[in-house]
Formats: C-alpha cells, structure tokens, sequence
C-alpha cells in the first residue's frame, strides 16, 4: 500500500472526537475558551476521545471494503450503525445527518443501494465526503496512485458517495478530496500536493461536462492565494463545499498534525466534521506518529479501530 491505512484513518479519528465537545458552538465562543486538548461532555455529553458518525461510517466502509466492493453490504452496515449503535464507540448512534439518516431508511424500505441518496441540491451536505478516505486505499490497490487517470475508479468513488448524497456536487467534493489524499503522501510539499491534487480532479471534471456546472462550486480552491484568505472568509458549516474549503485552508497555514486540527476545530460550527476530514488529510500528510500520543490513548475502543484498518490492509495485499 502506497499509503499506510492508519495514518487516514486515526488522523480522521482524532480530528472527530477532538470537534465532538465544541461541534455548534461559535467561532467568537472558541476564540474565548479554545480547545486545545481532549476535552470531556461538552456539545453531546460524551467523555474525552468519543467520535462521532464521521468516524463510525468510516469504520463501516473499512469493514466492508474488507470483504470486497459490494454496495448493499456497504448499506446494510450503515442500518445497524443507525438502528443499533454498531461501529459506534458506545453502542450509540448520535450526530446523525439528515441526509444519511433519510438515505438509510430509504434503504430500509426496500430501495435499492444506489437509488439511496438525495439528489436535489439541499442534499449537499458533508455526509459522505466526512466518510469517503477509506475508498483512497481500496481504489489505489485495483487503480494505482493517480485515480482520476481512470474512469470506472471515479465511477466506483461518486457510486460510493451516492449511497447517501447523489448530487454531482458532492460527487465533485469527495472527487477532490480523494485526489489531493492520493497526491499529498509522497508530494514535495504539502502546498504543491495539495495543488496538484486539486488541479487533477478540476482537469478529470472539466473532462467530463456532466460535471462542469457543478464544478464552478470548488472554483475558489483554484484562485491564487486561497491558502492567505482570511479566516473570516472561510465557513466551517455541514456544506461540503465549506467543509471542504475549511480542512484544505487549515491544511496550508499550519506546519503539523495538532495545529491543523486545533485550527480546524477552533473554527467553530461543524467542528468534528472539518477537524475530521483536516485530520485525515494531515495524517496521511504527517503520519501516524505525528498525532499526539495523549489523543491516541484517549480514542474509545482505539484496538477495535486498529483491527478493523489491518484487516483492510491484509485484505487488499491478499488481493
């Protein structure tokens, strides 16, 4: 494996349970009590090193990729997430998204895996871009490192999204995502990884017109200078373009792992979600070792995580 699953997978960890305390609470009340370490209760009352959905649904997608591509398992391991708390650190699902939440019980009722998720534009959230990563290893083990080189790979990546939000748009956020994920781990720096990152997945979008109205969304991560934005011109809210936008702008102004989280939590709003997708970007970035050995041993049920990522990995060297 060309990137180590671990490195994504307790970035994004980390990165989730870090935002879980401070998730809805404002900038201007983070710039005036900043997280700074694990914190306890907090937003939804759990204890120090809880993850949310942003890490359970991973977690479901790395069991089953396990086992091979197959959507409806993919589905049916979201349904027990939801229904009876599995892949959930305490038998628990909370901070359910609407979105997944209607995809899910679609699927419940009888409609098939692909036909799940929403399609209208308000079906934009970041639902499946928080859970996408594990498809970076998957895909690169049929694909190779550069996967918007190959159609049916970004086919598989949007069919994946789709389980839950089928809108092109967050098609183009988890695209992006992907692409600077595969771009960044062996990249000169981390500025011209994420560059070039983005510059593939705008030149495979704009290759394919289907996608052209909906890229126009992502044009910002283009222009010049989006890394020296100010912070007041970055969102951190459940939209997958802001999401997307705020984990990429905390990537370029921090130099580790911890200040690019702490920087994406301290953002305010949808902070486990943007700390999550930052984190996993700055753990294939840094690697494992980078992320603070106090966070890692606060992490719930941490050896189940770790499990579940080295079977993927010796499913996928198996294959």
């Amino acid at each position: 494996m060309e990137n180590n699953i671990m490195d994504g997978i307790f970035g994004l960890c980390v990165g989730d349970a870090l935002g879980v305390p401070a998730e809805f609470k404002s900038r201007e009340e983070l710039m005036a009590d900043p997280v700074v370490d694990m914190r306890s209760y907090g937003s939804h009352r759990q204890p120090a090193g809880t993850w949310s959905d942003d890490t359970s649904l991973t977690l479901c997608l790395i069991d089953s990729l396990a086992q091979g591509l197959d959507y409806n398992d993919i589905m049916i391991k979201f349904l027990s997430w939801l229904e009876t708390g599995a892949y959930s650190p305490f038998g628990d699902a909370f901070d359910v998204g609407n979105g997944t939440e209607e995809a899910i019980m679609r699927f419940k009722h009888g409609t098939p895996a692909l036909d799940c998720g929403g399609t209208a534009g308000s079906n934009n959230g970041n639902g499946s871009l928080m859970r996408i990563l594990p498809m970076l290893y998957y895909l690169q083990s049929i694909y190779g490192k550069d996967l918007t080189k190959h159609v049916d790979a970004m086919n598989i990546l949007h069919n994946v999204s789709a389980l839950t939000h089928a809108h092109k748009r967050s098609f183009i956020g988890c695209g992006i995502y992907i692409s600077v994920a595969a771009m960044i781990t062996d990249s000169d720096s981390l500025q011209s990884g994420i560059e070039q990152g983005i510059g593939k997945a705008f030149d495979y979008y704009s290759a394919h017109h289907e996608f052209t109205r909906q890229l126009q969304y992502f044009k910002r991560l283009r222009e010049e200078g989006f890394g020296s934005l100010n912070v007041d011109e970055i969102k951190s809210t459940g939209y997958v373009v802001d999401t997307l936008e705020a984990a990429l702008w905390c990537l370029l102004n921090t130099k580790s792992y911890k200040d690019c989280v702490l920087l994406a939590v301290n953002l305010g709003r949808d902070t486990d979600t943007v700390a999550a997708v930052a984190g996993s970007l700055a753990g294939l970035y840094y690697g494992y070792d980078s992320i603070p050995r106090e966070w890692l041993s606060a992490i719930q049920k941490k050896e189940y995580i770790e499990s579940l990522c080295n079977q993927l990995e010796q499913s996928l060297i198996a294959n």
